[in-house]
């Protein structure tokens, strides 16, 4: 995602779709193209309240799929950090990433109740980038 000349950086869900997540083989029976493609299509509709972009392996595989919801810039200055979610492949989790997302992510808005119950805590690397 290019950022936008004034526009200030949305709510973002970084997508693993590394070894792990997203791998037909470990998770058979669901549909990981189908997820993302969903996740994209509801960024575009949004009309940039979020966005949404794909990474190499995030590293706590034993949870995949694993969806990071960054705050937007609004949200950082909130107070919002980022969210890691984990096991991440139901329509229902997927449903109130999207919500939660389109309505400001961290910092500026609450996570809906079930989601909280699949936040994971990011890898202890990821903790210190995230310091900096």
């Amino acid at each position: 995602m290019t950022p936008i000349p004034g526009r200030q950086r949305p709510c973002t869900l970084v997508v693993c779709r590394g070894c792990c997540c997203g791998d037909a083989r470990k998770h058979p029976g669901f549909d990981h193209d189908g997820q993302l493609e969903r996740l994209r299509s509801a960024a575009v509709a949004s009309g940039g309240a979020f966005a949404v972009r794909t990474t190499d392996c995030l590293g706590p595989c034993d949870q995949a799929n694993v969806i990071v919801v960054q705050p937007s810039a609004g949200g950082r200055q909130a107070g919002g950090r980022p969210t890691w979610v984990g096991f991440a492949m139901d329509d229902d989790c997927t449903d109130e990433i999207l919500a939660w997302a389109a309505v400001g992510g961290p910092g500026l808005t609450p996570p809906p109740a079930a989601l909280e119950l699949q936040f994971i805590e990011p890898p202890r690397d990821a903790r210190v980038r995230s310091r900096r």
